[in-house]
């Protein structure tokens, strides 16, 4: 079977954008060009005769390649980001992903899928990554292989490289959306129902302590950034996270992020310090980013002490799974709890898990949100009011199918609401309304 022309030309273009970039970080060494010292302007300036130089010295090149394009992008690899400058400015992109110089994954829509367009060279994934690090105060070498930071626009970015990364230099970049996204928004895309919408702002408005729980990439940060915009406004809230993502439009906002430790492993802050400094800040809500260890100890004590209404995620594939997690994080905080008196106290301080689950079609949804009704015979008693009710769950042609739908069971904390003068609509739990 022969190449289609496209594929050709493709070919080409690939084969020309490296030969030029390689001839011209060469060139670049034998005239001792010391970039860091230029201003954006200057670089882009000087890069551009060079490469303009390199191009029109290359007799053997085609007439039907566009040298005009063939320059830009080898000046984006060269001094901006490559490939990835495009995918960064498409709104459609939410994620990036680097595995090695010839293969990109994006994931569009809950999609992940390979971008035909690829880098020339580790060099050039190198390069970019130091352009996207050095601003950021960071840097990234043997020494030092991995790098964890955050860029200006919010987008988390990860980058490791040899020789930890096997086959080159990777990285993985999170786009920060640039409108955070409303209830409302989430109801149409099939990730929750109204009713459950209605029943989670009650929830938060009442100061119920909530868990976020799901897989990676499930979209926990995005529920509880929907969840943290419920609170009334007017309220003290610190937000906690690993790197910001969160945004909130409350005006009684502190936000607070953890530091890594520097090149000599000193100065770390962790969450779980942060944590601790928040409950001397007079907080009403705490909201953190993601438990991961021993702050989650600290978290539950918060929770009973006098700040209900705070917030977290965790990493589980069930209620369930999420309280065996949360034993294990505050096992991590090094106290020497028996695994009774742990289950009491997360049995007191959190009132509602929310399960987020990512199917295999890309579709994000809230599969369960389940109630904390109390230990019984040692057990931590769960009630599950909601839950996603897969349609075919076998099916390859459907894979996120289904329906929501209540489940018959009102919370045990609504007959304290109801006391309270509040107004609650129990229609929403009915299962026949499914």
């Amino acid at each position: 079977m022969e190449p289609r022309p496209s594929t050709l030309a493709s070919n080409a273009d690939f084969t020309w954008r490296k030969r030029i970039h390689e001839r011209l970080l060469d060139t670049i060494d034998l005239r001792r060009r010391d970039l860091n010292r230029m201003s954006d302007g200057e670089l882009r300036s000087e890069t551009t005769a060079l490469v303009r130089e390199i191009i029109a010295a290359e007799a053997t090149l085609p007439p039907a390649l566009d040298r005009e394009q063939l320059c830009r992008e080898v000046l984006d690899e060269a001094i901006g980001l490559g490939p990835l400058e495009a995918l960064l400015a498409d709104e459609a992109v939410s994620e990036i992903m680097v595995n090695r110089y010839d293969q990109i994954f994006v994931e569009r829509g809950g999609r992940i899928a390979p971008h035909p367009t690829t880098f020339t060279s580790d060099r050039a994934v190198l390069g970019v990554i130091e352009r996207i690090v050095a601003p950021l105060g960071r840097r990234i070498d043997e020494s030092s292989p991995m790098v964890d930071a955050r860029l200006r626009d919010g987008s988390r970015v990860n980058a490791i490289i040899p020789p930890l990364a096997l086959k080159g230099p990777t990285l993985t970049i999170r786009k920060f959306a640039r409108r955070a996204l409303e209830v409302e928004d989430l109801v149409r895309m099939g990730s929750l129902s109204h009713d459950m919408a209605g029943f989670l702002r009650i929830c938060v408005e009442q100061r119920r302590n909530i868990v976020v729980s799901g897989g990676t990439g499930s979209g926990k940060t995005t529920f509880l950034n929907l969840l943290s915009n419920f609170i009334p406004d007017g309220e003290r809230i610190i937000t906690i996270e690993d790197a910001a993502e969160l945004r909130l439009r409350h005006s009684h906002l502190v936000s607070l992020e953890a530091r890594p430790a520097n090149l000599e492993g000193r100065g770390a802050i962790s969450i779980r310090d942060l944590v601790r400094n928040a409950l001397r800040m007079r907080p009403d809500r705490i909201v953190v980013g993601e438990c991961r260890g021993g702050e989650a100890l600290d978290m539950l004590q918060a929770m009973n002490t006098g700040h209900e209404g705070s917030m977290t995620t965790l990493h589980a594939n069930s209620p369930r799974d999420a309280l065996a997690r949360l034993e294990t994080l505050v096992l991590m905080a090094g106290m020497d709890l028996p695994l009774a008196a742990i289950r009491e106290q997360i049995a007191s301080a959190v009132d509602v898990i929310v399960q987020q689950t990512r199917f295999a079609c890309g579709a994000r949804r809230v599969t369960s949100i389940t109630e904390l009704t109390g230990m019984e015979g040692g057990r931590i008693q769960l009630q599950e009011l909601f839950r996603f009710e897969r349609r075919g769950a076998d099916s390859a042609a459907d894979p996120g199918g289904g329906h929501f739908t209540g489940c018959d069971a009102v919370p045990g904390f609504y007959e304290e609401l109801r006391r309270q003068g509040v107004a609650l609509d129990l229609h929403p739990f009915d299962r026949s309304r499914s």
